[in-house]
């Protein structure tokens, strides 16, 4: 999840290491805080993967011996990504699998950057999500059904105040699904009245 967002961020533009860790926790928002500890970790890994670039303006040499490996006082590393890394980053984004829409962050990571992802692709895993969460809906009602005369009554405002925020996420993603059928229909609107007739052919008929 992390390698992606790195990727999709310098898709955008080149940025450093600080940069980056800011744009990631807009990005990731509650679903993780980034520690340089987690960030330059997978920095080294997609550099070594060939899949971005650094270019560091102060050397080596000029740094003390025990200064990290990625900083320096007298300029800062730029992150670029590289033509392996920009394929890498579009079959991320074209992924429509179950981890695309699972609960470990990754559908977040692919609604942050759907602006660079296919219409068909972006519809495919709004629509996987939404099951994925019409199936925590209805483990949490029969959940409730079952056990609801059992619970005191804070423990059972608890579990409808889950049911409530998986209830909201169902009609957030049909919103969402709707929206993008609309524009599915009015591209497609589009296209049909930018494209000419056919031409009959020409008449064979022979003339007496």
């Amino acid at each position: 999840m992390l390698e992606f967002a790195i990727l999709g961020l310098l898709q955008q533009s080149p940025m450093h290491g600080y940069e980056l860790r800011k744009e990631l926790a807009a990005v990731l928002g509650g679903l993780r805080s980034i520690s340089y500890g987690s960030l330059y970790p997978a920095l080294k890994r997609l550099q070594a993967a060939g899949l971005i670039a650094s270019d560091d303006p102060t050397p080596r040499s000029l740094l003390p011996a025990d200064a990290p490996a990625l900083t320096g006082r007298r300029g800062k590393v730029v992150y670029t990504i590289t033509a392996e890394g920009k394929d890498r980053f579009h079959e991320l984004v074209s992924d429509t699998g179950p981890e695309a829409y699972d609960d470990e962050g990754r559908f977040g990571v692919h609604l942050a950057f759907f602006r660079h992802t296919a219409a068909d692709v972006r519809l495919r895993i709004l629509e996987g999500r939404r099951r994925t969460v019409e199936r925590q809906r209805d483990r949490l009602m029969d959940s409730l059904r079952r056990t609801q005369e059992k619970l005191d009554r804070y423990t059972l405002e608890l579990q409808r105040h889950g049911l409530d925020s998986v209830d909201r996420e169902v009609r957030w993603l049909t919103e969402l699904i709707d929206s993008e059928k609309d524009d599915a229909r009015a591209a497609a609107a589009d296209r049909a009245e930018q494209t000419p007739p056919p031409t009959a052919p020409p008449s064979t008929a022979s003339t007496t």
